[in-house]
């Protein structure tokens, strides 16, 4: 898609409907869509995360960012993932943290981000999270620079790629609800995104194919 042509869209998807679940189940593990008919998420508490799903231009083209995540003890290591984090006391609003977390792990300052549009949550039982991701787009390059506590790698998705159902595969991995379950995913590169990020990226992807 040519960068152009999507800041051609941008006044469209400000208003456009999301569709939340119905979006976020396509690419959801099967173990994940049982535990939630039975869950009661009003009886959680959850802590709060942000994140940014962040398009910006290169050589013409739409692209996107995401980060593999260090190696390291707990549910999400080695993960691919949108660049954000935990939301911290001092953070004004979800927004204002998913920049701050941006300029923290991959460089970007917060002031060259335009806001596009929230979308919607979604609860993650293995952490007990519920992470709330934000459109938003550079209107140049940015110059990633990773933060090695947190970021192993820049990952950059042609926005092309992610609209294109090819790139739905099956794949069998080690999960938090089990050793080795087949689940979809978007295959990126030598990548494979499952889990919370894949149906966020689901979510974007109808939210994209609505207005073009």
């Amino acid at each position: 898609m040519n960068f152009n042509d999507f800041s051609g869209y941008i006044p469209k998807l400000t208003n456009v409907s999301l569709p939340g679940e119905t979006a976020h189940l396509k690419m959801a593990p099967p173990e994940r869509r049982e535990l939630m008919k039975k869950f009661d998420l009003s009886l959680a508490v959850p802590k709060k995360a942000a994140v940014m799903m962040l398009i910006y231009p290169k050589n013409g083209e739409t692209n996107l960012v995401l980060i593999l995540r260090n190696t390291y003890k707990g549910v999400h290591s080695s993960q691919i993932a949108f660049p954000g984090g935990k939301v911290e006391t001092e953070d004004e609003s979800y927004l204002f943290a998913a920049l701050r977390e941006t300029e923290e792990e991959i460089g970007v300052a917060r002031s060259t981000v335009k806001f596009i549009c929230p979308l919607s949550s979604v609860y993650i039982p293995p952490s007990n999270y519920m992470v709330f991701p934000f459109l938003g787009y550079c209107e140049s390059t940015p110059h990633f620079i990773a933060d090695p506590r947190e970021v192993a790698g820049i990952v950059e998705l042609p926005v092309k790629d992610l609209l294109d159902d090819g790139r739905i595969i099956i794949k069998k991995m080690a999960t938090s609800y089990s050793e080795s379950v087949d689940v979809p995913a978007f295959e990126i590169g030598d990548h494979a995104v499952w889990g919370a990020t894949a149906m966020m990226l689901s979510e974007l992807k109808e939210v994209l194919k609505a207005v073009i």
